[in-house]
């Protein structure tokens, strides 16, 4: 997909969503789409406007690799308080086609590319993520590189058995891509996934940062830079009811957190605590975990520190096998999860993520 632009993304996307949904684009309240780095427009709303549907304001939201996960939850928290009662929320993220942002260079009248910072910079907290996400967590809790790429081959393993087991046939929307030489394709699976992934391959792996002593971050424990859409439709249940839907899922909790931009990591394990409160569960009442492989340091760090049974997490995948579309990576997450509860009569999963900038998200389901 990489001549095919995030605004076409998010029109198909939403069209895909409402019509699933079986419901009327005029009954539509609202669409909120996370995105991240794509240059300050709003997608969402011209998805909306682009299907014809003017009436129906779009909500551009940056959270980074939270921002789907922040945008269901936004849509949430506005059908919860009775101000909406339909709501599409996702995320969109186009590595592909990201504008080139540029500045000029205070006092002078030079320009620079420039990708403008979430946080203030150091020497331990840089934007350079592998260090800042993968690596610092890494050494913060003890985990070895060994460790690392055992839990990234396995996210290829499951992933290649999940694809063709047909697993992703309910959540993916087939999109037909132009090629430059005018021949249409249908792109309907993920292309990330490697079947010739092994330990032995992962181990063979450079670490990013040979001058770092010990450094063992590689490209085989981190996420893919991926192009992808995701949304969900979200409504009251008192519209469901009246329109004789029948939901897939229902949203118990959802929030966010900030922590040390030097371990942005441990967004993705902080933020599992606080919605579990505010859900009023525990982790014994947790089916399912969805927590995003940035790095592979994320969810082994996690299933570490909190005692979560690493054979309930990432089932079929996830950022280091499918890839993280950043502003994307947190609906496709709850989808997966969705649909995974329900392979297995229902349940109570978990959606969690580190983000840029030293912060973190996750949200609660239940089917």
């Amino acid at each position: 997909m990489k001549d095919t632009p995030a605004e076409e993304l998010a029109t198909h996307i939403l069209s895909e969503a409402i019509r699933r949904a079986g419901i009327p684009g005029e009954s539509v309240d609202d669409v909120i789409f996370a995105e991240s780095l794509y240059g300050g427009g709003d997608l969402a709303r011209y998805a909306a406007a682009a299907m014809g549907l003017t009436q129906v304001p779009g909500q551009a939201v940056n959270r980074h690799c939270a921002g789907g996960l922040t945008a269901v939850g936004n849509a949430a928290g506005s059908i919860r308080s009775g101000m909406d009662r339909v709501v599409v929320a996702g995320g969109v993220h186009s590595f592909s086609t990201g504008p080139a942002l540029t500045w000029r260079v205070p006092g002078t009248d030079e320009t620079q590319r420039r990708i403008p910072p979430t946080f203030p910079y150091t020497a331990e907290a840089t934007d350079d993520t592998s260090v800042s996400v993968g690596w610092n967590l890494a050494v913060k809790y003890g985990l070895t590189r060994e460790q690392m790429d055992a839990w990234a081959v396995r996210s290829h393993e499951r992933a290649i058995a999940a694809i063709d087991a047909g697993v992703f046939d309910d959540e993916i929307t087939p999109l037909k891509v132009t090629r430059p030489d005018g021949s249409v394709v249908e792109f309907a699976i993920d292309e990330h996934p490697r079947r010739d992934t092994s330990l032995a391959k992962a181990a063979a792996l450079k670490p990013l940062h040979p001058e770092i002593d010990a450094f063992s971050i590689t490209a085989a424990n981190s996420s893919g830079m991926n192009d992808a859409a995701a949304a969900l439709t979200l409504t009251s249940s008192s519209y469901a009811a009246e329109q004789g839907l029948q939901p897939l899922g229902t949203i118990r909790a959802w929030g966010a957190i900030g922590v040390d931009p030097k371990y942005t990591g441990d967004g993705g394990i902080v933020s599992i605590p606080l919605v579990l409160k505010r859900a009023g569960i525990s982790l014994s009442d947790v089916a399912l975990w969805e927590i995003n492989e940035a790095f592979a340091s994320v969810p082994v760090a996690a299933c570490q520190e909190l005692g979560i049974d690493d054979g309930k997490v990432n089932i079929f995948g996830s950022g280091c096998s499918l890839g993280h579309p950043i502003a994307a990576s947190g609906a496709r997450m709850l989808t997966t999860l969705t649909h995974g509860l329900r392979r297995r009569g229902g349940g109570i999963g978990v959606a969690a993520m580190c983000a840029g900038g030293g912060q973190g998200g996750a949200v609660v389901v239940e089917v």
